[in-house]
C-alpha cells in the first residue's frame, strides 16, 4: 500500500516560525521575545510549539550554513537579492532537510512552498525548484569550502558564525578550542529559573510546577536555580509566575547579584537595571531591612523593572531615571552594580541571530561604553563599597580590559577574587585572575564575564 501523503503546506508550528524569522531579519526583534509572544498568543499543541521553537533557533543559528548552499542551489539571483518571505521559506525548508532527520523531505518542501505563495505564484515556484534540487543531492551533495584554501572561512561556514567573528575567537581561544566553542553556540540554551526564596524553596518549587506537567531538574551552579525539561512554553500560566515565586533568569545571571556580598541594611544601586531581573535578585538577597535603586535611562526598561520587581514583592526597590554615564544622584552606595550593556557575544545559544548582527566595529564601541558607565558610577562607591561590573560576552576588549582601564583611572578599586562570594558549586567558574568567566563549550552556559572591586578609601 503506497504511503498516505498528509497536507503539510499550512502547519500551524511552520507559519508561526516563519512569520518570526521574517520579523526578525527585517526588524531589530529579538526571536526569543517575538516567540514567546506568537506562542502565548497562538496556544500550539506541546509537540507543534516545541517544533516551532526548534525551527526558529536552529534556522537562525545555522543562516551562514543554509545561505551558502542556497547560493549553489538558487539560480540567476543571489541570495541576499531574493525577498525576506522567499528567503525566510528557503532557510526553513533546507535546514529541515538538512537538520531535522524525523521531518520528510516532502513535507520540508512541501510546507516551504504553501509559506512562499505569500510572495506570489512565482516565489512558490522557486522555493519549489530549489528545494527539490536539494533533497534531490541530499546532505552529502551539498560540500562545504575546501578547508586547506581557508581554515577560518571553512569553520565559519561550518558552524555557522560570521568569518571576523571566527577569525578573532581564533586569537582569544586557540585553533584547538574554536571547533567545540563555534558548535556550542548551536545548541539551544535552556530555559532557566530562579526560585524566588524570599517566598519558597528550589525544591518547593519544583514541586508545585511538577504539579502542572512541567518538568524541570536542579540547576548545577546556582543554589536557586532549575532548567525546564519540558513544558516551557507554559510557563506563564501557573501560578507560581502570576504570584511571584520565579523569575526566568539563566544560571550565570543568577550568580552575579551575590557577587556584592550583600547583608541586611545596605544601599545598593543598578546602575544599568533594565529589565530588572537582577535587581529582583538584589532585593531578595537583602530582605526588607535595604534600599535599592534601580537606574535606567530609558523609562520603557524602566516599567519593565517595576512590574518586575513588583510581581516578585520586591518593595524595596526605587526606580529613576537617569545615564548611567552621568548618573543625576547624590550621596554613595555600599555596593554599586554595573550589569553594562555589551555585545552580547556570549549569549548566540539564546539570541543566534545576533551573530548576524554584530559588526567588528561594536566591539570597541560598547567598551568605550562600558567605560564611561564605569567611570560615571566609580564616584558613588563609598569607601570600602563595593562595585561588581558584569557583561555577557566573550570579547577581551569588553571584560577584564575595561576592568583594567577603570583600575589605571581609578587606583582606588582593587580586584577582589569573586570565588570568595561564588556559591560552593560554581567555583570552578572563578578564573586564574580572580574574575567569573563562564564559557559554553566548557560549562554549557552562556559566556558571561564579572568582576567585583573594592574601594579602597
Amino acid at each position: 500500500m503506497p504511503r498516505r501523503r498528509v497536507s503539510t503546506a499550512a502547519t500551524d508550528a511552520r507559519r508561526l516560525a516563519f512569520e518570526v524569522l521574517i520579523r526578525v531579519e527585517t526588524t531589530a526583534a529579538f526571536a526569543d521575545v517575538l516567540l514567546a509572544r506568537r506562542l502565548a498568543d497562538t496556544p500550539l499543541p506541546p509537540r507543534e510549539g516545541a517544533l516551532a521553537t526548534r525551527l526558529v533557533y536552529g534556522t537562525l543559528a545555522w543562516q551562514g550554513r543554509l545561505d551558502f548552499h542556497l547560493a549553489q542551489l538558487v539560480r540567476d539571483t543571489a541570495v541576499d537579492r531574493l525577498d525576506p518571505p522567499v528567503r525566510a521559506a528557503l532557510r526553513l525548508g533546507l535546514y529541515q532537510l538538512l537538520f531535522l532527520d524525523r521531518v520528510p523531505a516532502y513535507a520540508a518542501v512541501d510546507a516551504s512552498v504553501g509559506l512562499a505563495r505569500v510572495a506570489g505564484a512565482g516565489a512558490s515556484g522557486l522555493v519549489n525548484a530549489v528545494l527539490r534540487r536539494a533533497a534531490a543531492l541530499g546532505g552529502a551533495g551539498l560540500v562545504l569550502p575546501p578547508a586547506n584554501g581557508d581554515p577560518l572561512g571553512r569553520l565559519a561556514v561550518e558552524w555557522s558564525h560570521p568569518r571576523w567573528l571566527v577569525a578573532r575567537w581564533a586569537d582569544e581561544f586557540g585553533p584547538e578550542a574554536l571547533p567545540a566553542l563555534l558548535a556550542a553556540n548551536n545548541e539551544r540554551a535552556p530555559t532557566a529559573l530562579r526560585a524566588n526564596r524570599a517566598v519558597t524553596t528550589r525544591d518547593a518549587l519544583q514541586a508545585e510546577l511538577a504539579a502542572e506537567g512541567l518538568s524541570t531538574t536542579a540547576g548545577t551552579w546556582a543554589p536557586g536555580g532549575l532548567l525546564v525539561e519540558r513544558g516551557a512554553a507554559r510557563l506563564r500560566a501557573p501560578r507560581a509566575w502570576q504570584e511571584g515565586r520565579f523569575a526566568f533568569q539563566g544560571e550565570p545571571s543568577q550568580l552575579i547579584a551575590p557577587l556584592l556580598g550583600l547583608e541586611p541594611g545596605m544601599r545598593v544601586l543598578d546602575a544599568c537595571a533594565a529589565p530588572g531581573g537582577k535587581t529582583a535578585h538584589v532585593a531578595e538577597l537583602l530582605g526588607a531591612e535595604a534600599f535599592v535603586l534601580a537606574l535606567d535611562r530609558r523609562l520603557s526598561g524602566l516599567r519593565r523593572v517595576l512590574v518586575e520587581t513588583t510581581r516578585l514583592g520586591a518593595r524595596t526597590v526605587v526606580a529613576a531615571a537617569g545615564d548611567a554615564r552621568h548618573p543625576p544622584l547624590a550621596g554613595s552606595f555600599d555596593a554599586v552594580l554595573v550589569d553594562a550593556p555589551c555585545s552580547g557575544l556570549g549569549t548566540l545559544r539564546r539570541h543566534p541571530e545576533l551573530r548576524w548582527r554584530r559588526q567588528p566595529e561594536d566591539i570597541p564601541r560598547f567598551a568605550a561604553l562600558q567605560k564611561q558607565i564605569l567611570a560615571g558610577v566609580a564616584p558613588l562607591v563609598r569607601p570600602h563599597g563595593v562595585l561588581v561590573y558584569a557583561v555577557c560576552t566573550l570579547a577581551s576588549e569588553e571584560n577584564e580590559q575595561v576592568v583594567a582601564a577603570l583600575s589605571a583611572a581609578h587606583p582606588r578599586f582593587v580586584v577582589e577574587d569573586v570565588r570568595d562570594h561564588l556559591p560552593p558549586a560554581a567555583a570552578p567558574l572563578a578564573d586564574g585572575k580572580g574574575f567569573l568567566r563562564t564559557l559554553p563549550h566548557l560549562h554549557g552556559l552562556d559566556g558571561f564575564f564579572a568582576a567585583r572591586l573594592r574601594a579602597r578609601n
